[in-house]
C-alpha cells in the first residue's frame, strides 16, 4: 500500500510544482486588435476581441460619468492605442481604449448616468470577447430618427456595382504621406512634405469624427515610417469603405502651382509618371514583380468609384482654398501608377494639396490656416461623395 500511495503522490506533487510555475511567469500578453460597439433601438453594445481567455474587471466612476473595464494580461495594438469611438446616441459620449500599464488594457465608455437605465458587463467564448451592453432611460433615444433614404446618382457611366448595392461609408483611413527617414518634398526653406500632411490628416480626422461620426483609421499618427506597399494593407485589414493619401507636390519648374487628385490607372501624360516615380521612389518592388504588379492595377474594380470620389474632392478643394486665398489652379483629376493606391479593396485616391516647390504655395502649406482650409475641403469633397451614395 505505501508504494502504492507514493505513486498517487508524486504526480500530485509534479502537477502542484507546475501550477505553481504558471502562476509565477504568468500568461503571455495577448494582443488586442479590435473593439466594435454598435447602437440598436435598445440599447448600445461594445464588444472588445481578445481571442484568448483573459481575466478582467469593470467599475463606475464620477465627473465625468463612466465605466471602465481593465482586461489583464493583455497588450494593445499600437492602431488603437488612444483611440476613441463615437456612438450616435445622447446617453454614450464616447468610447476610449488604451495602454493602462504594460499588462493592461482600458476600455473607458463615456455616459450620462442620467440617461442611462442600467449597464452590464460580460464574457462570450469562442472566441473570447467582452460586452458591455448600456440600456438607456425609456426617456432617452437610443439613435437619432432615420432619414428618408435618397436614392443614389449615377456617375458618368451609369449605376456602379456599390450603387446598385445600396452601399454606405463608415470607416475611412487617412494615410499621411512618407514619414520617418523619407521626408517626402523638402522647400527651400526646409519645410517637410512628411510633417505637412500629418498635421492636414489629423485635421481631416477630427473633422470625420467631429462631422459625421465616423470610424477613422490614420496609417500613422507620428513621425513614422511605412512602407508604401503596406498602406492599402492597413486599410484593407480595417475593411476600410475609403482610402485617403494626402501628398504635396514638387516640379522642377517653381512656377508651377495648384492642386491635383489621382485615382489608380495607367497613364500617356509625363508629367502624371514624374510625379508617380517620385512618390514610388521608396517602393521596396523589384522588376521581377512588374508583372503582378501591373496586373494588379489592371483588375482594379474600384476604379469607377475611385474617380467618383477623386472628382468630388478636387472640386471641393480648389472651391474651398479659393474662398479664403483667391483663385487656386485646378489640375484636375487623373489616373495615376501610385504604389500607396495598389492592392486597396476600397475606392482609393491620392490628393497633392499644393507645391512645395513654389514660393507662394510653399508660404501657404507653411500656415496652419491653410492647412485647416485644405481638410475642410477634403472633408467636403468626402461628404458630396457620400451624398451621391445616398447615404450621408
Amino acid at each position: 500500500m505505501a508504494r502504492f500511495r507514493v505513486r498517487l503522490i508524486l504526480p500530485l506533487a509534479i502537477a502542484s510544482f507546475s501550477f505553481a510555475f504558471l502562476l509565477l511567469a504568468g500568461p503571455e500578453l495577448v494582443e488586442i486588435t479590435n473593439l466594435r460597439s454598435y447602437t440598436h433601438p435598445t440599447h448600445t453594445r461594445i464588444v472588445v476581441d481578445i481571442g484568448s481567455l483573459r481575466e478582467f474587471s469593470s467599475a463606475e466612476l464620477k465627473e465625468p460619468d463612466r465605466i471602465y473595464v481593465d482586461i489583464y494580461q493583455a497588450r494593445l495594438n499600437p492602431i488603437l492605442h488612444g483611440k476613441t469611438f463615437y456612438e450616435k446616441c445622447d446617453y454614450l459620449k464616447e468610447i476610449r481604449i488604451a495602454q493602462k500599464t504594460p499588462t493592461t488594457v482600458r476600455v473607458v465608455a463615456e455616459l450620462d448616468f442620467g440617461k442611462v437605465e442600467r449597464y452590464q458587463v460580460f464574457p462570450l467564448f469562442d472566441p473570447f470577447r467582452v460586452v458591455i451592453d448600456i440600456f438607456p432611460r425609456e426617456t432617452a433615444p437610443a439613435a437619432p430618427a432615420a432619414k428618408s433614404p435618397q436614392p443614389p446618382q449615377p456617375t458618368a457611366s451609369g449605376y456602379s456595382m456599390a450603387r446598385q448595392l445600396g452601399l454606405g461609408i463608415q470607416t475611412v483611413v487617412i494615410d499621411p504621406g512618407h514619414g520617418g527617414q523619407d521626408p517626402g518634398c523638402i522647400s527651400r526653406r526646409g519645410s517637410r512634405e512628411k510633417d505637412i500632411v500629418l498635421d492636414v490628416g489629423l485635421e481631416l480626422k477630427n473633422l470625420l469624427i467631429a462631422g459625421k461620426g465616423l470610424d477613422v483609421v490614420m496609417t500613422r499618427e507620428s513621425d513614422i515610417y511605412i512602407p508604401l506597399e503596406n498602406r492599402t494593407v492597413i486599410a484593407n485589414q480595417k475593411n476600410a469603405d475609403l482610402f485617403i493619401s494626402i501628398h504635396a507636390n514638387a516640379h522642377r519648374n517653381r512656377k508651377r502651382q495648384g492642386v491635383e487628385t489621382f485615382f489608380l490607372n495607367f497613364s500617356p501624360d509625363p508629367q502624371v509618371n514624374e510625379i508617380a516615380a517620385r512618390e514610388n521612389a521608396t517602393s521596396t518592388k523589384t522588376i521581377g514583380e512588374m508583372k503582378d504588379t501591373i496586373m494588379k492595377i489592371v483588375r482594379n474594380s474600384k476604379i469607377v468609384e475611385s474617380r467618383e470620389l477623386a472628382e468630388k474632392i478636387q472640386k471641393n478643394l480648389v472651391k474651398c482654398l479659393s474662398q479664403k486665398y483667391g483663385p487656386v489652379q485646378d489640375l484636375g483629376v487623373k489616373g495615376g501608377p501610385f504604389w500607396v493606391l495598389i492592392g486597396g479593396e476600397m475606392p482609393s485616391v491620392l490628393v497633392e494639396i499644393s507645391h512645395l516647390s513654389n514660393p507662394r504655395e510653399e508660404e501657404r502649406l507653411r500656415s496652419p490656416a491653410y492647412r485647416k482650409q485644405v481638410a475642410q475641403g477634403i472633408y467636403e469633397g468626402i461628404l458630396e461623395y457620400m451624398r451621391s451614395l445616398g447615404k450621408e
